[in-house]
């Protein structure tokens, strides 16, 4: 969905490395993009070389093994990243592991002027309203999708609060959907119905 706001980031950081899905879909789609993935378990990175098809490290691609906490505190990282994706659950996925204040200013700065954090509140309903408070004492914009499935809320955090042109979005959503076949026009959907909700 940040591909409505930035269509084309120097630096995507990937908090959580998943199946490597997102980490791949950026290195393969975005061919300007250096990308980097945080990962604190070796065995996660294991399995995604051998069975999910994750590329071996090169010039565009570093996937480290380190604690997010540990990466986005450090100073190093200050105003570098232009999408930083988070997708950090414990093993069961009742909720994020991070979701303190500290962790969601040190992602806040990460981020460039106008960068980005987006993340996946999923897991027990007491987490939502917790971390979506956290985000909006932290970052200057937080938007959110409605449930799509399975207590999922999509949500996106900004340093800079964008100018939500729906017109453009749209437009965007189009080239989007043409390059990358994805669900663009249901994003700006979702983000006209959010601010609905909001008023």
């Amino acid at each position: 969905m940040w591909l409505l706001f930035e269509e084309r980031p120097r630096h995507v950081v990937q908090l959580g490395l998943g199946s490597a899905a997102l980490t791949k879909f950026c290195y393969h789609r975005l061919p300007d993009t250096r990308v980097t993935a945080i990962e604190l378990n070796p065995n996660v990175i294991d399995i995604c070389h051998a069975q999910f098809g994750l590329p071996p490290d090169d010039d565009r691609l570093a996937v480290r093994r380190m604690d997010a906490l540990d990466f986005v505190l450090d100073p190093a990282n200050g105003d570098s990243v232009d999408i930083l994706q988070v997708d950090l659950y414990d093993e069961d996925a009742r909720g994020p592991v991070l979701d303190s204040p500290e962790f969601y200013q040190a992602c806040h700065d990460c981020l460039r002027d106008g960068g980005i954090m987006v993340t996946n509140v999923f897991g027990d309903y007491s987490n939502y309203d917790k971390n979506l408070l956290t985000m909006e004492q932290v970052f200057d914009a937080v938007v959110w999708l409605p449930e799509v499935h399975d207590a999922n809320i999509v949500v996106l955090a900004f340093k800079r609060s964008p100018v939500l042109d729906f017109s453009v979005l749209y437009e965007r959503a189009a080239g989007i959907k043409t390059r990358m076949n994805l669900p663009a026009k249901s994003w700006v959907n979702g983000l006209k119905s959010w601010m609905l909700d909001q008023q």
